[in-house]
């Protein structure tokens, strides 16, 4: 975190398909041999992806996801950028997100569906999710090595934010607003069939095939909560017994807080305890429909594994 927040950025590489996002390497502080980053690229881990003004929530969902004990997703700090190497967009004192870049993260061959590690249609999720569901699905052999375990996670956090790429990236959980993408790309019209229902943004490290890593958690922050996402949670019957006693314990707030603060630059650009409150009572608020859904439904918890 602190090579994010405080390393010189050395080189630059657009993202193809990714508009305003940049792979950026950075020297830390004091690097004597920074020089040789330019030649390894980014395979050391020394390495950012620096995202839009308007992902800036992801910062606040790494400190969720730590809080909770998940650690699934990816080390992100906010930052301002003054880099001559960097377009003046970046550099004209907008604060942006940069999250560190996984030098192996293992991606699909197939162009169009470069965001997946590995193929899954939604029949095929909800087939897994079953107490004795196959062991191996028809799609990508690769997906059934993911524990259940892994999507309980993944639910619980995509919840709590309101993500629907990943699980939904259809809205059909809800009544989209015209704006939405799944609108706009005209997506939504798909649910009527669930055959044609894919996965997104599912993606595992080569090193560890069997945890999830979750990428683009921003979220929907202002997602009102009548129309809260519930299909997210489908097909889920258990959920990580440390992040259901954190929600419980009615420090989800304060926990949140003390995590954030570690953020200067996000924390001053809010306001402070006072500016973040109203979009952690907006989590905690989420937490406890989700403790009111597990009750209702007797949903059990299980014990994290030691990884």
């Amino acid at each position: 975190m602190q090579l994010l927040a405080s390393g010189q950025v050395v080189s630059k590489t657009r993202i193809p398909a990714h508009g305003q996002v940049l792979r950026v390497g950075l020297r830390a502080v004091g690097d004597a041999e920074g020089d040789s980053l330019l030649e390894k690229g980014c395979e050391d881990g020394h390495c950012g992806l620096i995202k839009r003004p308007g992902d800036l929530y992801e910062v606040l969902a790494f400190h969720l996801d730590r809080v909770l004990g998940l650690n699934r997703s990816l080390p992100t700090v906010a930052r301002r950028f003054t880099s001559h190497l960097l377009p003046y967009s970046y550099t004209d004192g907008s604060l942006r997100p940069i999250v560190w870049w996984v030098p192996d993260l293992q991606h699909l061959e197939d162009a169009n569906n470069d965001q997946n590690s590995c193929a899954l249609g939604w029949l095929q999720y909800q087939e897994m999710l079953r107490p004795r569901g196959l062991t191996s699905v028809a799609g990508d052999a690769s997906c059934s090595s993911i524990p259940r375990g892994e999507w309980s996670r993944l639910a619980l956090f995509d919840f709590l934010l309101q993500v629907h790429d990943r699980l939904d990236r259809y809205c059909c959980g809800f009544q989209p607003d015209p704006s939405e993408p799944c609108m706009e790309e005209m997506l939504h019209e798909k649910c009527r069939n669930p055959a044609e229902l894919v996965l997104v943004h599912i993606l595992v490290r080569r090193s560890m095939p069997s945890r999830l890593v979750f990428i683009d958690n921003a979220g929907k922050p202002q997602h009102p909560e009548e129309k809260l996402n519930f299909r997210l949670l489908q097909g889920i019957d258990s959920f990580p017994a440390a992040a259901v006693a954190t929600l419980r314990s009615g420090r989800l707030q304060s926990l949140l807080l003390e995590s954030l603060h570690v953020d200067r630059e996000l924390w001053e650009s809010q306001g402070g305890a006072e500016g973040l409150r109203p979009l952690l009572r907006t989590i905690d608020r989420r937490a406890r429909i989700l403790l009111r859904h597990i009750q209702e439904h007797n949903l059990t918890v299980f014990e994290d594994s030691p990884c």
